[in-house]
């Protein structure tokens, strides 16, 4: 049985800033993951429109062989660490999906995402079943909780705890920051409400690799949205006209970048 997870992500931005966020510091992100023949590869980024729904399509390669242990890069057939990433935008609904061409249908991992104006609070936001929601662990990520950030992954200056915005006058975040934004309803809020499915159909290792996965997806979840509070001051200002601007130009870059040099990071974007 595969395992369900619903990561919600509570933040001091409003849903029609988030958009904007997001899609910066997914940019700025897959800058940090390439390099030296592996990192991220855009094949396609192109508005999209499906019974009566519009959205921004894209398709990603990613490239990951520096990324395994050594011993796994060389046992590992060449197309087992590529995966391919399909999303579409529609916001404030999101669906990404990651498929390997080797696993084929014996692995995907898919990433619904709501984003709505609240503290996270909603129960069964994507509207399963009752039988499949029973199975779902819900499990709560707070930005400004250090203990969720392992010593490898912190730094300082993507600290909410410690960050203050120059342009927006938010944070730093205090133990009680989410408290506060019930107290004063006039402090943007919302919630990314990410129901993630996870399959690795291998006897043997299916359970193990996929609380693995699930171990990561967390790590990604945790540590890119401490990036996008504190990159605020970047991207408050900007429009969706920059944004896709900046896409262009990043993906440009990124072909560079995979092409020449080291990996320049180690840290993860979500979709």
């Amino acid at each position: 049985m595969v395992i369900i997870k619903e990561y919600r992500v509570v933040l001091p931005c409003s849903v029609e800033e988030y958009q904007v966020g997001q899609l910066f510091s997914v940019a700025e992100a897959s800058k940090n993951e390439t390099g030296g023949g592996d990192g991220i590869e855009v094949l396609k980024n192109e508005p999209y429109e499906e019974n009566g729904v519009k959205g921004q399509y894209t398709h990603k390669i990613y490239h990951i062989k520096s990324k395994v242990p050594i011993w796994l890069a060389t046992l590992a057939p060449k197309e087992a660490l590529v995966f391919h990433e399909e999303a579409w935008n529609a916001y404030p609904y999101c669906k990404t999906i990651v498929t390997n061409a080797y696993m084929q249908d014996n692995f995907f991992i898919e990433i619904k995402t709501l984003h709505k104006p609240d503290l996270g609070t909603q129960e069964n936001v994507h509207n399963l079943d009752s039988d499949k929601w029973r199975n779902v662990t819900v499990v709560p990520i707070d930005i400004a909780d250090k203990s969720q950030v392992s010593a490898s992954d912190y730094k300082a200056e993507e600290d909410p705890t410690v960050f203050k915005s120059a342009r927006t006058g938010r944070g730093p975040l205090g133990p009680a920051w989410k408290q506060e934004l019930v107290r004063n309803p006039d402090c943007p809020k919302m919630c990314a409400y990410k129901l993630v499915t996870v399959k690795f159909k291998w006897w043997g290792l299916q359970t193990k690799v996929e609380s693995l996965i699930h171990e990561q997806e967390k790590r990604i979840f945790t540590n890119f949205h401490r990036q996008l509070f504190c990159w605020i001051d970047r991207w408050v200002d900007l429009t969706m006209e920059d944004i896709r601007r900046m896409e262009a130009d990043t993906q440009a870059e990124l072909d560079q970048l995979r092409l020449k040099g080291d990996v320049r990071g180690t840290s993860a974007s979500d979709k």
